[in-house]
């Protein structure tokens, strides 16, 4: 009897929730504040790709960074560290632009989200630890742009699972947070992190594509 009470009750609260995303979607304006704070927010989610690939790029054909450091490894910790930390603060800024978006508050109240979005950010974690994991530090930061190169493709999880376990599991994060938190500008972001990796990975594909081809020559 208890669990069809609680079949009836989740149905209903589904139910619910439809009708509130159905108003949200007719009322977004709305729930979105264009401000300095939130165009600050895009214009660091866009920047890291961009840095991270011409930096790199420049690297490969100069090797400027090894010449100031004097090793390729030691360049590539270096830019390691320098992406990682402008990481951390895009995140910190994502989260403080959030925290003064419009709340959508039947997300808020909504356990479905909430479970949802602990499903999301917790999942996406996952993929980019275990990718961090499986790449090493130089097989996730560039390394192969130091001259620094695998020897053979990586095939476990989570790369049997998904091509781009690091981007993919990123934006999962930045929409699992939204979600927590009700933030319908969140998950705009969200979807534009989502198209800016995508954007990033029609350069970095086919270029780290050619830096194999190279060596390969050369073997």
């Amino acid at each position: 009897m208890s669990s069809q009470t609680d079949l009836t009750k989740l149905t209903q609260e589904l139910n619910t929730l439809v009708q509130d995303i159905q108003f949200l979607v007719r009322n977004l304006p709305y729930y979105i504040t264009i401000n300095q704070e939130l165009l600050y927010t895009i214009a660091c989610i866009s920047f890291n790709p961009i840095f991270w690939n011409v930096v790199a790029r420049l690297e490969y054909r100069t090797h400027f960074i090894t010449k100031i450091v004097g090793s390729a490894r030691r360049g590539c910790y270096l830019l390691a560290l320098v992406i990682f930390s402008l990481g951390v603060y895009r995140d910190h800024v994502y989260r403080n632009c959030l925290l003064n978006q419009p709340t959508y508050q039947p997300l808020v109240d909504s356990t479905i989200v909430k479970s949802i979005a602990m499903a999301t950010f917790g999942f996406g974690n996952v993929l980019v630890i275990s990718s961090m994991w499986a790449l090493r530090i130089t097989g996730t930061y560039l390394g192969d742009y130091f001259g620094i190169l695998m020897k053979q493709r990586v095939t476990n999880f989570p790369f049997n699972i998904n091509d781009n376990p690091m981007y993919n599991g990123s934006t999962l994060c930045f929409l699992g947070t939204a979600l927590w938190y009700g933030k319908p500008a969140g998950i705009a972001i969200s979807l534009f992190v989502f198209i800016m990796y995508k954007v990033a990975l029609m350069f970095e594909e086919p270029f780290t594509a050619k830096i194999y081809a190279n060596r390969a020559k050369l073997d």
